[in-house]
């Protein structure tokens, strides 16, 4: 083509025939991302550019095209809209009132169980005034060592090596938690708040809190079954052995428990999958835990180390009053009536692990009105006396954001 003069007029467009010329074609508007660089510009953003190809001025301009805050996020997100309206607003104000609340909730429940089982306190109390003050304090030491085997048990369940401080406090926290909901429910959530703080994943944290579970009854068994074979003219086995019928019944609730689960499992499909990557974590959480020698011991020896702590505690308050049994049979008959009692999901094993303990203790030929007092006072020392420190302490952790 060669160069038009400039006064020379624009050259026309040909006009189409009706009839033999086809339409037009209307181009279409070009969209801003197939548009060439001008001058050597990037091409402007289109309306409908995605906000991460949006420069800084673009997004303070186009607020609307900034990403959704994801709606999980929110707290109460899922709630229908009337109960959204009722909850406050998040802020820091109402979560320092959410932690607050949270400090006083134990001191409150404290409160309550005092004021309900006040009768077993006082009685208590006049009962072991009479006692011996030094086997008293033994049996206070032996409480403490609970706390302390408890801890091993915990630090051997998990590979990642915890603060030793935080998690002795923990521990005793626990273990006041422990005695406000059955199955050691309470103990278990401050535990498992401890490990998810520390960075591990609920997954594991939740295959620990299985191990440990599983690991202290096979541990006793296997005291059981060493005080058995060491002491075997000393133990009244046959007196402490249930009846036949009382056999057929725990058989009959073992076995309907255990075809439930195994129903349950098979048939719910949700439950399946969740329950075999638990399994698969646990198992694979277990390996490694036994491959470390460290780990292992103390697991398995702080498991061992728990219930002699505890038919520790039950011996003394039984020297203290008195009680014609050897520290031997004191201390079995509080792993036999601990085993048996393991069974009824009471808080903290209250009321079958009293009626089993004495009914133990009485076997071993104790009168039945000391194997009351024994029992008592072991209650006050593992339970009432460390249950206002260590609910102070699971306050003190709540508010150090600990837990």
């Amino acid at each position: 083509m060669f160069p038009l003069p400039l006064d020379a007029p624009p050259p026309s467009r040909p006009t189409p025939s009706p009839v033999t010329d086809p339409l037009p074609l209307i181009p279409s508007p070009a969209r801003p991302s197939d548009a060439t660089h001008v001058h050597g510009l990037p091409p402007a953003p289109g309306p409908d550019a995605a906000p991460e190809a949006l420069s800084e001025p673009d997004r303070a301009a186009r607020p609307e095209a900034l990403p959704e805050p994801d709606c999980a996020a929110r707290p109460g997100a899922f709630a229908p809209a009337r109960l959204r309206a009722l909850l406050p607003s998040p802020s820091a104000a109402n979560a320092r009132r959410l932690r607050f609340a949270l400090t006083l909730l134990p001191l409150v429940l404290l409160g309550v169980w005092a004021a309900v089982d006040w009768r077993t306190v006082h009685q208590g109390a006049v009962r072991l005034a009479s006692a011996n003050p030094w086997w008293l304090l033994a049996g206070a030491f032996f409480t403490a060592l609970c706390s302390v085997a408890s801890a091993c048990v915990r630090q051997g369940a998990v590979p990642e090596r915890l603060p030793p401080g935080q998690l002795l406090a923990t521990q005793f926290a626990a273990g006041a938690a422990g005695h406000a909901l059955p199955g050691n429910i309470g103990a278990h959530a401050v535990v498992l708040r401890f490990l998810r703080g520390r960075g591990i994943p609920l997954a594991r944290a939740t295959s620990s809190l299985a191990l440990y579970s599983a690991v202290k009854p096979v541990a006793k068994t296997l005291v059981i079954i060493v005080f058995v074979v060491a002491f075997p003219g000393t133990l009244r086995l046959t007196e402490l052995l249930p009846k036949g019928e009382t056999l057929a019944l725990v058989g009959a609730i073992t076995g309907v428990s255990l075809a439930a689960v195994v129903t349950l499992v098979t048939t719910v499909r949700p439950l399946r999958r969740p329950l075999i990557g638990g399994l698969r974590s646990a198992l694979t959480d277990t390996r490694l835990v036994h491959s470390r020698p460290v780990r292992a011991v103390s697991l398995w020896g702080g498991a061992a180390a728990f219930p002699l702590c505890q038919g520790a505690v039950v011996a003394s308050v039984g020297t203290s009053l008195g009680l014609p049994v050897s520290w031997t049979q004191m201390i079995f008959a509080y792993l036999v009536a601990s085993t048996a009692a393991g069974a009824v999901p009471a808080p903290g094993g209250l009321g079958p692990m009293d009626a089993a303990l004495v009914f133990a203790l009485v076997a071993f030929g104790a009168p039945a009105s000391l194997a009351t007092t024994t029992v008592i006072g072991y209650r006050v020392l593992t339970v009432w006396l460390p249950l206002l420190p260590g609910t102070l302490v699971l306050s003190a952790l709540v508010r150090a954001k600990v837990l």
